[in-house]
Order: C-alpha cells, then structure tokens, then sequence
C-alpha cells in the first residue's frame, strides 16, 4: 500500500517587518487598515457611526433573520451527526494520542473564551426582562416565568455552542489531520484546493478578524457599561462616557499584560482563576439562597427547554408583527456567529488530542448545563422574588439592564462583599476574553501561526480597547448590539460553507475507519504491533505537534 500524499502545509506568504515581525501581509495590512478607518471615523463622526450601524443592522433582521435561524438549527443537527456516527471516534491528531490539557483546564478555558462577560450581565437580566415584558404570555405571571428561563436558555443553550463547535471542530480537525494552517482558511481546502493561499483565503481570514473584533467589543463594552453601573451603586460615582472609557483603558492594559504573557502562563492561568472564582460565587449563591427552589426549578427549566427545543428554535416571529425577535434572538444568534471564528480557533487550539465525539459532546454541554445553573439561581430566584413579593428588580432591570445583578444580591448575606466580588469577576471576565481575542486575532493576521509575535498582540489589544470605546460613545448597547449583527452576517455564510467542507474533510478517514473495524491487516502492516498503529502511520500520516511546531518556525 502506497502512503498517501499529506496535504500541503502553510503557504500563506508571512512578510516580515520592522514592527510587526510576522504576518500575513493581505490579511493584516486589510484588516489593520479598514479598522483604522472605522476609529478615525468613528471618533470624529460618533454619531453617524452609530445610526449606520442600527440601519444596517434593520436591513439584516428584516431581511436576512430567518438565515440566522436556519444556520442554528442546521449547526445544532450537524454537530449532533458527527457525534453519533462512527466519525466521533476519530481523533483530533494521531489516534493514539492524548489531550494536551486536563478535562478541567479544558473546559475552564473554552468557558471562558465562550461566554465572558455576557454571564454577569445577561444571568439576572435576561430572564427578569422576559418575565416583565414576554413575547408569547401574560406580563408577570407564572407562565412568563416559565416562558422567561426557556427563552434565556434557548438563547445560550446548545444553538449557540453548536456554532462554537463547528467552526473549532473544522479548525481543529483540517490543523491536527490535515497539517493546515490554524486559520480559518484551511477550511475552505477541500472546496477551493490549494486557493486557500490566495484572494479567498485572504477574504475569509479578514472577515474572521472583523467577526472576532466587534464580536468580542460587544462583550468588552457591556461589562464596561456594568461595571459603571456597580461603581455608582457602591461608591456613589456618576455614570459617565469619561469613566466609561477610563475603565476601559485601565482593564485593557490587564488584558495586555496577559496576553504578552502567552497562552500557558497568561491565558490559561486567568481562565482557571476566572472558572474557580465563578463556581465559588455560584455554590455561595446556591447555599445562601432558596437552595430547594434553586434545583427543583433547574430540573423543570430543563425540561421546559428540552420539549420546547423544535418549535423555539424553529419560531420565526412569522405570524407577529413586532420586532421582538430581532432585539433578541437574531440579536444573540449574530453576536454568537461573530464570536465565533474567535471561539473556535481558540478551542481548536487547546484540544489536540480529543475525538470528535468527546470534542463535541464537551462542548455542546458542560458549559451549557453550568450556564443553566447559573441563570437558574440568578435570573430564576429574581422572578420568584418578583412572583413572591415586591422586592423592586423588574423596575431596576427595565431602567437599566446592568443594575439587574446589584439590585438581587442586596436581599443576600454580605451584600457589600458580594458586590465587590461581582466587579471583580466582570474585570476577570473582561480580561480573558480581551486576551484570547487578541491572541486569536494576531494568529489570523500571522498566517495561522499558533505562537504570533507578541508585539502584534499588542496591536489588536489596544484596538479592542478603542474600538469598545468608540461604540459606547455612538450610542451605547444599542451601537454595540448592531455591530455584532453586521459583523456576524458575512461570517454566516462561511459557516455553512464550512459544515459542507467538513464532511468532505472527513471523507479521508473513511476507510481508515472501516479498515479498523474489519481489523484490516496486510503483509506491509506484519512488522506493527498492532492495526491502529499500521493505520495511523499508512492510513492517516497526520503532522505531530513537534512537526506542525517546526512546520511553522520555517516559515
């Protein structure tokens, strides 16, 4: 038997410069400039960013809400498919390895880079919102609380991880199988072929960087926009733009410093401060709280969403004529498709060594089970207060979606504690995901390199930081709102191109399974100990990490 040809490595051109000493010259330069453009244009015309953002994001809603739609539900039934069939035993490198990070730093890390700062903020908003003001029920009633948590847990649930999962287990699986560079253009391989290294590769990358930027920005300037919030409930200091932009300024250079660090001794060491002080705050909220009501309702929560799932994520607002949909569900389904190329080049490179049904399986519902906890105690025991009694957080979450959380934990033990705590967790938030974006966004302008000069770090650290500044002074979490749908909408046509390119991708391991199954062995494979290891050397011939490493130093 022949050994099969591997595919072709990274060609992508890497320019070197004074400043910036390695990067893909047409991704960067593209994606630096036209970003540059929106500051400047930003800065000096606030206003008239902000209202093109909101006429764009109209024009998409309208128009195009049904894709977002379709993409979710397509993504969810995909990666469900890959799990379940006999391609969930495949691994993600050579079969016989092992996961480079433990299960627990695992999912540490891809929970935070997945939800950020999005959990503070939206766990007791989100649901006391639906409650007082729902799509489908009665105001204030007990079906509106129901109705509240199934929403909120359709909206970050498994149609949102989904997504995560396709575009890291595409990353992941053309990096670790195929030897490709880790970026989004080697997705595209099996469609376009070796013109991944030209204009469309070039194209993809770039609309993975804007995605990546304003997807992140979103969340960096709603963390903002709360932490603001809890410095004037506990220290009395007034909101402002300037406070705003010096909080942002100030969290920036953190997340600076981390990133400059690396991923094992930054990244990766936040993330696991930043999981352990999220489960500490969760258990003490659990403890101290309506512990009975807490889990009693967790079960029914999940169970309201489970048989609810179909018709929810198939409801399309088709027979309504109002616009709730698009300032929630399409509004959530953008934001998480411009988080994505983020997200998933993330956990594609933290998870070498996984099998696609691990992988998946792991995505799909650890983090998603631990959010449902949290909104369960959070946003679930704030509407049993309101349905109880007049404690007030229906009319704090109306007049201000980031006061939500201050306004619950002052009817808990150590109120003033537990509010420094929160803001300290919104920073630790804000930072992880500064971090892993700007590691992310430096390894698509660099060519896919997993190990970017940190300078270009630097770069894109710093322009998250302005770019967050610049949609909160164009209207705040409205601007921030439509730049996640514009910056998500290219980014979706890409997904389903790449769930396409996928299967094809998988076509090679094929008969490398079968083979196993039959225990298919040859006279060529007699000098082996065993068929998996004559399959991975003549069947799959896959890059080990020491070759992708040195692959990469060449260039």
């Amino acid at each position: 038997m022949n050994k099969p040809t591997q595919e072709p490595q990274n060609r992508v051109k890497i320019s070197k410069f004074a400043i910036f000493p390695q990067v893909s010259l047409p991704v960067f330069v593209t994606s630096a400039l036209l970003i540059v453009i929106f500051m400047i244009f930003g800065a000096l015309f606030s206003e008239t960013a902000g209202h093109m953002f909101n006429t764009m994001q109209s024009f998409i809603t309208t128009k195009f809400g049904f894709m977002f739609v379709i993409l979710m539900n397509v993504a969810l039934v995909f990666c469900l498919y890959i799990a379940l069939s006999g391609y969930g035993d495949i691994r993600l490198g050579h079969q016989t390895e092992t996961p480079e990070y433990s299960f627990g730093s695992w999912i540490g890390m891809l929970f935070s880079a997945g939800i950020g700062i999005g959990l503070l903020y939206w766990g007791t908003a989100e649901p006391l919102y639906h409650f007082v003001s729902p799509p489908l029920s009665n105001p204030s009633s007990v079906q509106s609380a129901k109705d509240a948590m199934t929403i909120s847990f359709l909206h970050w649930g498994l149609h949102a991880w989904a997504v995560y999962a396709v575009v890291a287990l595409s990353l992941a699986y053309f990096h670790y199988r195929r030897g490709l560079p880790l970026s989004i253009r080697s997705v595209l391989f099996p469609l376009i072929g070796q013109k991944i290294y030209g204009k469309w590769g070039h194209v993809v990358d770039i609309l993975a960087v804007f995605g990546t930027m304003f997807g992140v920005v979103t969340s960096l300037g709603l963390g903002v926009m709360q932490l603001d919030t809890g410095l004037g409930q506990m220290f009395g200091i007034p909101s402002s733009l300037g406070l705003k932009i010096a909080l942002i300024a100030g969290i920036t250079a953190c997340a600076t410093v981390s990133v400059m660090a690396g991923l094992d001794k930054g990244v990766k060491f936040l993330s696991d401060i930043t999981i352990i002080g999220t489960l500490i705050l969760l258990g003490f909220m659990i403890i101290m709280g309506p512990t009975q009501f807490i889990f009693d309702s967790f079960v029914e929560n999940v169970g309201n969403y489970t048989s609810n799932l179909i018709s929810l994520g198939l409801w399309n607002e088709a027979y309504m004529d109002t616009n709730w949909q698009a300032s929630w569900t399409i509004f959530y389904w953008a934001w998480w498709v411009s988080w994505s190329p983020f997200v998933g080049i993330f956990i594609a490179r933290i998870s070498r060594g996984r099998t696609l049904r691990e992988f998946i399986f792991g995505v799909l519902f650890v983090p998603m089970l631990l959010l449902f906890l949290w909104f369960t105690t959070f946003g679930g025991v704030a509407i049993n207060m309101e349905l109880t009694g007049d404690f007030g957080l229906s009319t704090a979450v109306m007049a201000d979606t980031g006061s939500a959380i201050f306004k619950f934990i002052e009817y808990y033990p150590f109120s003033q504690g537990l509010m420094v705590v929160i803001l300290i967790m919104i920073v630790l938030w804000f930072v992880t995901s500064a971090d892993s974006a700007s590691l992310v966004v430096d390894m698509l302008t660099a060519g896919g390199n997993t190990n970017p000069p940190k300078i270009q770090r630097l770069f894109w650290v710093v322009s998250e930081g302005i770019i967050a500044c610049i949609l909160l002074a164009a209207g705040g979490l409205s601007a921030l709102q439509a730049a996640a749908i514009v910056a998500g909408f290219p980014f979706a046509v890409v997904i389903f191109v790449m769930m396409y390119c996928l299967i094809r991708g998988l076509g090679r391991d094929r008969l490398t399974l079968y083979r196993k199954s039959q225990w298919y062995i040859t006279e060529e494979s007699a000098e082996h100990n065993s068929a998996n290891e004559f399959v991975d050397e003549h069947l799959l011939s896959y890059p080990s990490k020491d070759e992708l490493e040195q692959q990469q130093k060449q260039l």
